[in-house]
């Protein structure tokens, strides 16, 4: 299948949680940028197909079964990515999953998107994310009370 000239502006995020922990990716670029599974929708790919394919392609993790947080939520673009979209387009719509491990384990990462990864207590990983979507979904993931001030 060729690949669009833009990217569709509709994305995933997978949580990736035990009971108490969440596992959290450092982006290659920008360094720094700490973040739960993601990934745009391919052309006539539904939300959970592209959790699916992008969890795998980002861990390694066998998709198993993974749970719609019922979340979605539109961002703005950041400026140093709106060129992979279509003239005009600013705005994002991300649909949010979860997926629970009974224990925590090494993902496999892919190189050309992450470059550490790291499991930590579910409180300091929404404050670690670094995204406010990202930080939303592992509240919703995991219950956990919304902050005062995000």
């Amino acid at each position: 299948m060729p690949t669009p000239a833009f990217k569709r502006p509709e994305s995933v995020l997978v949580v990736v949680h035990t009971d108490d922990q969440v596992l959290l990716m450092e982006r290659c670029s920008p360094e720094g940028f700490w973040q739960s599974v993601t990934g745009s929708l391919r052309e006539d790919e539904s939300p959970l197909d592209c959790a699916e394919r992008e969890l795998v392609e980002e861990t390694g993790f066998a998709a198993g079964d993974l749970r719609d947080l019922g979340l979605t939520q539109r961002f703005p673009i950041a400026p140093e990515w709106r060129q992979r979209y279509a003239p005009g387009v600013a705005e994002n719509v991300e649909h949010a999953f979860a997926l629970w491990l009974d224990a925590t384990r090494p993902p496999t990462l892919n190189p050309e998107e992450h470059r550490a990864w790291r499991w930590m207590p579910a409180a300091e990983a929404a404050r670690t994310a670094t995204s406010w979507t990202n930080r939303a979904a592992i509240r919703r993931a995991l219950s956990l009370p919304e902050p005062m001030t995000d």
